[in-house]
């Protein structure tokens, strides 16, 4: 049932046997996975009911309507309620409607909303939670992450193509691919001002225009719509007079100039072989 679970939705589950188990409960209920939500992803919920105290506020209401027992072991079997399976359900068809192959937390939100009559639904329905409004969220949210990793593939195939130009393409070819003010740090630590690149580019890049040099993209962040970072390994990139020191990590800020990426600092650092 639960493979396409994320690890986080695996934990509410966890949560709510546990919760269960300290209220002493025969059985997991709505209410359990709800404060089983609460403790594995409040962000989730503090992203809909803004900045409140409401993980006290939504236990000390659950209190009031459950029956408290002797607490017992986690390790005891304890089965889901009707209503309880019924969230689960539920948020695998949330994740399904969404076009999403995992089953998140907030999948089980939406699942909890769904489940109208149950007393988790209740709660949450009294501080104004709509599945409607969540979807619309989560779609939104799944928009801009595909515009940005639309923008990301972008900015990438920009300091691609500088990348494997560096081989066969003349200076004034590759200055165009430099933002007006950006600023060059090379291995030995020096700051290259970008009138300074355009002077001194062959000499700076021709450890990385040799035939055997080789690089690869070993990680990419973007920190924004805007901006842009891309770690290069490189290897079989010589220096004059460091001559042991063969693999360097170059680090590229990428950023929006004109309607196209420009590399706005580009920073090696040599790596000792192991």
């Amino acid at each position: 049932m639960f493979e396409r679970y994320t690890e986080k939705a695996r934990r509410v589950i966890f949560f709510a046997r546990y919760e269960a188990s300290q209220y002493g409960s025969p059985y997991i209920d709505t209410v359990h996975a709800l404060l089983g939500l609460l403790r594995e992803d409040p962000a989730l919920i503090r992203r809909f009911l803004g900045e409140t105290d409401f993980a006290s506020e939504i236990r000390t209401e659950i209190e009031r309507c459950i029956t408290r027992r002797e607490p017992f072991s986690t390790s005891v079997e304890v089965p889901l309620t009707s209503d309880c399976r019924k969230i689960l359900l539920l948020a695998g068809e949330e994740a399904d409607r969404l076009g999403h192959r995992s089953v998140g937390t907030e999948h089980l939100l939406l699942g909890m909303l769904r489940a109208e009559r149950s007393l988790a639904a209740q709660i949450l329905e009294r501080r104004g939670l709509k599945p409607a409004d969540i979807r619309e969220q989560l779609a939104e949210a799944a928009v801009a992450g595909n515009v940005q990793a639309r923008q990301t593939r972008s900015a990438l195939s920009r300091l691609c193509a500088f990348l494997a130009g560096l081989k066969w393409q003349k200076a004034e070819d590759l200055l165009p691919f430099f933002a007006m003010n950006a600023r060059f740090v090379d291995v030995r630590g020096r700051q290259w001002s970008r009138e300074e690149i355009e002077k001194g580019f062959v000499a700076l890049f021709a450890p990385y225009a040799k035939k055997n040099a080789t690089h690869v993209i070993e990680q990419t962040l973007a920190d924004s719509g805007d901006v842009v970072v891309a770690m290069v390994l490189w290897k079989n990139a010589i220096l004059a007079s460091m001559e042991r020191i063969w693999i360097h990590r170059m680090g590229v800020v990428l950023v929006r100039e004109d309607q196209d990426w420009a590399i706005a600092l580009m920073q090696v650092t040599p790596v000792e072989p192991a």
